[in-house]
């Protein structure tokens, strides 16, 4: 009996990767204040699409450089990623559309004025959705790609606690565009699972943080690469802006404070920018907001970024392979 072949495809054809204009229907998640020039650039040269990170860059000059320094890095097409109600991004939104990125990604609030101000820019849009109801505004307000974002994700997931697994049916049947899987994937046999239920590809941010050209302090990547299954928690559920995190001291802090029903402006007082940038830039991973998906238990080193997309599509051929072969004999 022929073993599964493991054969490297040369391309993935999906919706997603024909609409973004990759090779590989895997986009690099938005992973603020860790996602540079750097990782963007590695990740789209190896056939993905990776992304710089507006958190932590939210000044034009300072946007630009890291947009041109991609450039220099890559030829190949990159998005930027911006959050939605943190920060004033009207001006940013201008300057993207000047340097001709190819795409941009929302996270979090109502994207469609910034929609609208791109329109007839010929950028890529994509939005990332927690469930149906989301999935089909954000379709209307003129996105191009939607990425789910599961339970299983770090950083900020969805009140309804959809898993990966569940949503990704229920947002395809929502909607007309492409889809991407989002939460809980960390390898190519993730990616095949996603792709059998009938997602257009995947995105992915827990794996992006511990690779080499990621802007995160070491004791970060050794965090993600030490996390077990039971190492993340969902904080901030009390203000309805739940997201996974390390389960350290600071979100055990947190957590404390939402049980004893503190204030709205005590708890996010507690997740500012300055506590992710404890963990990202100082290292402190017991005083600090670690944003990280439940996936970290599936990462046990860290390589170049190209090297995991390498990887993801070499595991996602095995799996493929190995399932057309099982089905063949279940057939017999």
């Amino acid at each position: 009996m022929n073993a599964p072949s493991t054969a490297h495809p040369m391309s993935i054809d999906t919706p997603a990767s024909k609409a973004l204009g990759i090779r590989y229907p895997i986009v690099q998640g938005g992973l603020a204040r860790i996602a540079r020039a750097e990782l963007a650039a590695a990740v789209s040269a190896a056939g993905g699409m990776g992304q710089i990170a507006v958190a932590g860059l939210a000044e034009v000059d300072l946007l630009r450089a890291e947009i041109r320094k991609t450039k220099q890095l890559t030829s190949a097409p990159f998005g930027v990623n911006f959050p939605v109600g943190h920060i004033k991004i009207d001006h940013l939104l201008d300057l993207v559309a000047e340097e001709g990125v190819a795409a941009v990604s929302f996270t979090g609030g109502n994207p469609k004025p910034y929609i609208d101000r791109l329109a007839g820019t010929g950028i890529s849009i994509l939005v990332l959705v927690s469930g149906p109801e989301q999935a089909k505004k954000a379709e209307q307000a003129g996105a191009h790609v939607l990425a789910t974002v599961g339970y299983e994700g770090g950083g900020h997931i969805g009140r309804t606690d959809l898993t990966t697994l569940v949503a990704i049916p229920l947002v395809k049947r929502a909607v007309s565009i492409p889809v991407l899987a989002g939460g809980g994937i960390a390898d190519g046999f993730g990616m095949a699972a996603a792709l059998a239920l009938g997602a257009d590809g995947v995105e992915v941010g827990t794996r992006f943080i511990a690779v080499r050209e990621a802007f995160a302090h070491q004791n970060y990547k050794d965090a993600v690469i030490r996390a077990g299954a039971d190492d993340t928690v969902v904080i901030k559920r009390s203000v309805g802006t739940p997201g996974r995190a390390l389960a350290n001291e600071w979100a055990g802090k947190i957590l404390d404070v939402e049980k004893a029903g503190g204030s709205r402006e005590t708890i996010l007082g507690m997740v500012r920018a300055d506590a992710n940038e404890r963990a990202i830039i100082d290292g402190d991973m017991r005083g600090s907001v670690a944003w990280l998906g439940q996936s970290a238990a599936l990462v046990d080193d860290i390589p170049g970024a190209a090297e995991v997309v390498q990887r993801m599509v070499a595991e996602a051929a095995t799996a493929a392979a190995r399932l057309a072969h099982q089905m063949q004999v279940v057939e017999r």
